[in-house]
């Protein structure tokens, strides 16, 4: 048979319908069907707890007292900012988390200023400079209490000699120290990044007009690296100001509430004094403080966008 013949022949198909906008609904809802079991998992895990948190917030809640749970409103809010144990751990956070940043900012600039130079073995030794921040937290609170701070047999001790109680005589330089070692390495790839991503073109041109190493790097470099110290502080923020692995390690909150954070004494609130309204209460100002904080970062993070986009 001809082919012809089999194309005279053969069904004539009915024009299809343009697709309306039921049918176009209907695939957007099949493309996003299968991405709803992972969304209601993380609508579950992440916005329920805090909800329920935020319930417990309203409530005066003691679980020493069987029954006395009852509706308050805010009245945990105003404990948590008037009460002066609440207060001495909210200047204890930024203390802490203020120190612990700055510093590691500081070093982590150092350190990367170093590790831009080119040297043999640059690659072992930026290795060994990150291994820090890989250290698992209470690991790294450990090593450090019982390695470095301890009278009879630690490190400090054994070079400089004597038994000082580092951790008794200087208990929040203790912790700050311990959260430096961690996270400088942290700071220093934010801010080695910045450098080598610099212009050569910028850093020949401020050479050739007689600029000196010094001021080359107080003109060009620190004003182009300010959005990664920026960036860096921000993000380091976030994470220490939820510090509670190296307090309650290595010093327990003490002596007395030396050392005691938003973070231990949200633990303390709730599992020795059990009053879990006021623990819900600060564990929300901490969030919204936390959420301030990430704000400003996700700001800095939207202008290094930019700012590569537009070279």
């Amino acid at each position: 048979m001809s082919s012809a013949a089999t194309l005279e022949k053969a069904p004539v198909r009915p024009a299809t319908k343009r697709a309306g906008p039921a049918a176009s609904r209907r695939d957007r809802w099949s493309r996003r069907a299968p991405l709803l079991p992972a969304l209601i998992f993380a609508i579950i895990v992440t916005q329920v707890p805090f909800l329920v948190t935020l319930y417990l917030s309203t409530l005066s809640w003691n679980a020493l007292r069987p029954g006395s749970r009852e509706f308050t409103g805010l009245s945990n809010y105003a404990t948590v900012l008037s009460d002066g144990r609440l207060r001495a751990a909210l200047l204890n956070t930024v203390v802490l988390t203020a120190s612990a940043v700055i510093v590691s900012v500081l070093l982590g600039l150092g350190l990367a200023i170093l590790l831009d130079r080119k040297f043999p073995g640059r690659g072992i030794v930026r290795t060994l400079l990150i291994t820090p921040f890989l250290v698992m937290p209470m690991a790294a609170a450990l090593l450090w209490k019982h390695a470095i701070y301890n009278p009879a047999y630690g490190l400090i001790n054994g070079v400089l000699g004597g038994d000082t109680d580092w951790v008794s005589s200087y208990p929040m330089v203790a912790v700050v120290a311990t959260l430096v070692w961690q996270w400088t390495p942290f700071m220093m790839l934010i801010i080695l990044a910045g450098l080598q991503s610099q212009s050569l073109e910028t850093l020949e041109a401020a050479r050739v007009d007689g600029a000196t190493g010094w001021q080359t790097f107080l003109h060009v470099t620190l004003p182009y690296l300010r959005p990664y110290l920026e960036l860096s502080a921000l993000l380091g923020s976030i994470y220490l100001v939820q510090t509670f692995d190296a307090v309650f390690t290595i010093t327990q909150g003490g002596p007395g509430t030396a050392t005691t954070n938003l973070p231990y004494e949200i633990y303390l609130t709730t599992f020795r004094k059990f009053e879990y309204g006021e623990a819900a209460a600060a564990g929300v100002v901490v969030v919204i403080g936390t959420i301030v904080v990430a704000t400003f970062a996700l700001r800095v993070i939207s202008g290094l966008f930019k700012m590569e986009v537009s070279r």
